[in-house]
């Protein structure tokens, strides 16, 4: 056999040691030492990935400043992070594949530092939203590598428990990037935060370097039709992620842009559709992906992106209309960032392979009390009145991802052949749901402020002695400085006007709050009326005979859904994926 042949033959692998998903590594005992430093090295690895665009999003206004954008422009900045990020995972499974998990480490952490050492020499907002760009291909690496890195560090009876404590801890970066950020400012301005993420990022390479993952199999994955799919999925994406975050900043129907490109969007995703529908061995397995069960774990992670879409636009949203920046909501954050600690702990603890309904439902209804206890907010309302509210949606968030995403891998497992489709579904959920939730949340704000507005408006009249009194009362703090009464009046009722439109969209905010609770409340409602058919309506479906192993052919190594098995061997059984 020639040394390429070698190269993609299956390895005979010992069963507890056979990577569990085709294209990850392998599972030799480590020591207990060596575990700690995979778990450390994992947790590294996956702040370094989400902590890069978090130092961004959160500093949009301080970035606008530095890059000379308008308020509208600079949001180009975290959406190209999004549109690139979100359809990596196409390619990045079969690079890892083919070429092998230490090519893919290597090669991707050398790519993230040489990106990040190219912001410090940015400019303009043409080449930061080129940089942000190359960003999201390199940060879906990265979120994947940190999740191998993780799972080395726990049994074979442990590794759920370690999928759920990467996954909590992804959801660190942006209560990190709130609590120090200001400081990276205050260093060196907009340097400062770049001169830190390359820091890390060599920091992370180093540790990389030093703590290799272990092999696992290689074979050849790509195939030339790939590419075409990839060439039609990505720009659609593309385009779909740009009219999410502009629809509500420039308004719907206000650019023409904004419908063009999702029109756009809507041709190329469906013409890759098309294109997987007829291939033999697609990228995208269209008939798992519309299964029930998969189709309603989709909605769920995407509602409750919406969900969690309360923290970043909504509290964030409503402290900065009050007057409060990055440097006030420090406090509220650090709750937040232990809140989600909590949160990982509890749900790794409690872990239940044989309920995982039961959490999810606990976690949204954590959330919608936070969400409502929000939706009492005034404009005396300041960070410290939301320590409760953000602490309970931070800690629900944690504790529902973690059942969730177990849930679709329960049935990657037991078919690898959807691991392309898994990832790519799972990196929409996140990434297109956490821009679907900023738009929806945005859009329905606005709309309640202008119904807000005009309530109070048609409520204000200067015959009103109260209404009267406060022009008065605003026009007096003038006196000073404008001696004539008409002049103090006028001013009078321009803070009378601002005081109504900050109070409208404090009340809009407030419908925002209660929508999220409403959402959260009809989520878990429906995920527990699933449970209870589940478990005491549905008949009980008959175990299914073993599928044969799969056939290696001879002509180039890999199979119709290729699997790291041992020696031809089936991957191992798994209980039925459906939680209940």
């Amino acid at each position: 056999m020639s040394d390429n042949a070698d190269k993609y033959a299956p390895r005979n692998w010992h069963p507890d040691e056979r990577p569990t998903m085709p294209g990850g590594p392998s599972f030799p005992a480590h020591s207990n030492p060596r575990r700690l430093a995979f778990f450390l090295v994992g947790t590294l690895v996956t702040l370094t990935g989400g902590l890069g665009n978090a130092l961004v999003t959160v500093n949009l206004v301080n970035l606008q400043g530095t890059l000379g954008a308008f308020s509208a422009e600079v949001n180009w900045l975290p959406a190209a992070y999004v549109m690139t990020n979100v359809s990596m995972n196409l390619l990045l499974v079969k690079f890892r594949q083919q070429f092998g998990l230490r090519a893919f480490t290597e090669a991707f952490l050398v790519l993230y530092a040489l990106v990040t050492f190219a912001h410090l020499f940015v400019n303009d907002l043409g080449s930061a939203i080129a940089v942000r760009a190359a960003h999201g291909m390199v940060g879906a690496a990265l979120s994947t590598l940190g999740l191998y890195y993780t799972l080395q560090a726990f049994t074979k009876a442990w590794r759920p428990r370690g999928i759920i404590i990467s996954t909590g801890v992804s959801q660190l970066a942006q209560p990190i990037a709130y609590l120090f950020s200001s400081r990276l400012l205050e260093l060196a301005e907009w340097r400062g935060l770049y001169l830190f993420e390359l820091g890390l990022t060599l920091v992370t390479l180093g540790a990389v370097l030093w703590l290799k993952l272990p092999p696992g199999d290689r074979f050849k994955a790509f195939r030339p039709t790939d590419f075409v799919t990839f060439a039609l999925f990505a720009p659609g994406m593309a385009l779909l992620c740009a009219a999410l975050t502009f629809g509500r900043v420039l308004w719907w129907t206000s650019a023409p842009w904004v419908g063009v490109a999702l029109a756009l969007s809507i041709v190329l995703i469906v013409a890759a559709i098309a294109v997987e529908h007829n291939r033999k061995n697609p990228l995208l397995n269209l008939r798992w992906l519309t299964n029930g069960m998969i189709a309603r774990v989709f909605i769920a992670m995407v509602l409750v992106r919406v969900v969690l879409s309360e923290q970043s636009v909504g509290a964030v949203g409503f402290l900065r209309l009050v007057g409060l920046n990055n440097d006030q909501l420090t406090s509220l954050f650090a709750v937040v960032l232990l809140s989600t600690i909590a949160g990982i702990v509890f749900s790794a603890l409690t872990f239940n392979p044989a309920r995982m309904m039961a959490p999810q439902v606990v976690a949204l209804l954590i959330m919608a009390c936070g969400a409502w206890i929000d939706s009492h907010a005034t404009s005396a309302t300041r960070p410290e009145q939301m320590y409760v509210s953000q602490g309970l949606l931070a800690f629900g968030g944690v504790m529902f991802l973690g059942p969730l995403l177990l849930t679709l891998m329960g049935s990657v497992i037991a078919n690898p052949g959807n691991l392309i489709t898994f990832s790519v579904l799972f990196g929409l959920t996140q990434n297109l749901g956490g821009l679907l939730g900023s738009s929806v949340l945005g859009t329905w704000q606005v709309s309640r402020e202008k119904f807000h507005s005009s309530q109070l408006a048609d409520s204000l009249s200067s015959l009103d002695p109260l209404v009267a009194a406060r022009i008065q009362q605003y026009g007096a703090a003038y006196g000073r400085v404008l001696t004539d009464p008409a002049s103090r009046t006028r001013q009078g009722i321009a803070l009378l006007t601002q005081t109504q439109t900050r109070e409208a969209n404090i009340l809009a905010y407030n419908d925002v709050f209660l929508a999220i609770a409403v959402l959260a409340t009809l989520l878990a409602l429906w995920i527990f009326a699933r449970a209870l058919w589940i478990d005491y309506v549905a008949p009980k479906a008959v175990p299914a005979a073993p599928a044969p192993p799969p056939q290696v052919s001879a002509r180039d190594g890999a199979t119709d859904s290729p699997v790291s098995t041992a020696a031809g061997q089936p991957p191992e059984p798994v209980a039925d994926p459906t939680p209940r």
